[in-house]
């Protein structure tokens, strides 16, 4: 079963933009490998838009490689992402045209979906430009579905139509094993923020199969590359990774791997965060505190665990309190929480009825728990 958990992997959008070639995608699937990304579960190495000529094959009608940034073609470069033992990705678009103005996939869905396939792609992103207005989105994604199903090859779908047409309703049922429900995200807290902010009554629509995509993180980019923005800082990309974790998204990377710095590392290959993630039962977070400058989420994990997450937005520090009444712990029951802070390693003990913590600003703590009395 494809995305039984959450799609890990790197996306080349948020980082080059149109200035992606051969060896910018060699240079990345080797250091996937050689940084331990891979082997951390980051398997899919995705190209995105602007890889094409801006014609289709007057001839064939296939889309075709650019032929000075592919020279080799793309089945050369799938054949490399393969022999590093990742999985290689590929983007489309529901429209005419693609978001950059290349040539889409409406009425081509059978004929891109077999060339896909014949270059080993192992992962579609599909996106939702240039769509004629009369057309629903829920047909545009049955049509590739349908597509990838005659293709041959087992591909990801990933859905990309931004959370237009109550894409969380019908989504499931065309057959993606993803869907972004957002807007597009830039390298900033604010953006970050309201990102996550908007998906919290969305949290109950990921399950085994289909996750919501809440766009690629911006983790490592530090202000730079195709969306840039302000930037952020390691307290924030902590926050967003956190995040993204507790709320089970895929966690496709857009920063540039090559650079990544050891914290950065550090960050998104942490055991804890990844295991919180792509825990085998997929069960949704929910939200037990709700205000404007802080958010208490709490998920049921495998083997009789429980996170928690603690998660200050405001610019100043916060004291965020937890009732273990509203996680369904009562005080009568005598059970509580026997907690261990995930980046810090800090062991609580068992908290009982009521706890709270001053979480700095952007900052957030997060907790694998067991129940105890």
């Amino acid at each position: 079963m494809l995305s039984r958990t959450p799609p890990m992997g790197f996306n080349t959008w948020n980082t080059f933009g149109e200035n992606i070639n051969e060896d910018v995608i060699k240079e990345t699937a080797d250091a996937m490998v050689e940084k331990g990304l891979r082997d951390a579960g980051y398997e899919y190495l995705v190209i995105d838009d602007c890889w094409s000529e801006r014609e289709r094959d007057p001839e064939t009608g296939k889309i075709v490689p650019d032929k000075v940034k592919f020279p080799n073609g793309m089945k050369a470069v799938s054949d490399y992402v393969h022999s590093k033992g990742l999985k290689f990705g590929m983007y489309s678009c529901a429209g005419t045209r693609t978001c950059a103005d290349y040539p889409g996939s409406f009425d081509h869905e059978f004929l891109d979906a077999e060339t896909f396939a014949e270059y080993g792609a192992d992962f579609l992103k599909y996106d939702y430009c240039y769509k004629p207005q009369h057309y629903h989105g829920d047909l545009l994604y049955r049509r590739m579905g349908m597509a990838l199903k005659a293709c041959g090859r087992e591909i990801l779908f990933s859905a990309c139509n931004w959370g237009c047409d109550d894409v969380h309703n019908w989504i499931r049922s065309t057959g993606a094993h993803m869907y972004r429900s957002t807007g597009d995200i830039n390298d900033s807290f604010v953006s970050m923020r309201d990102i996550a902010v908007s998906q919290e009554d969305k949290l109950v629509y990921s399950a085994p199969g289909c996750f919501n995509d809440i766009d690629m993180l911006t983790i490592g980019m530090y202000g730079k590359g195709n969306v840039g923005s302000t930037g952020c800082d390691d307290t924030d990309y902590k926050t967003q990774f956190a995040l993204w974790c507790i709320y089970s998204a895929p966690l496709m990377l857009g920063g540039d791997i090559r650079t990544f710095s050891d914290n950065i590392l550090k960050l998104v290959t942490n055991k804890d965060l990844l295991r919180i993630n792509q825990d085998e039962e997929a069960r949704p977070a929910f939200e037990i505190r709700n205000q404007s400058h802080s958010k208490v989420f709490v998920k049921h994990l495998s083997n009789n665990e429980i996170a928690v997450l603690f998660v200050n937005y405001d610019d100043k520090t916060r004291k965020i309190e937890l009732y273990m009444e509203d996680m369904g712990i009562s005080a009568a029951s005598g059970y509580g929480l026997k907690m261990r802070e995930v980046f810090s390693g800090e062991e609580l003990g068992v908290k009982k009825e009521y706890m709270s913590r001053n979480v700095p600003a952007h900052d957030c703590e997060c907790f694998i728990c067991t129940l105890s009395k």
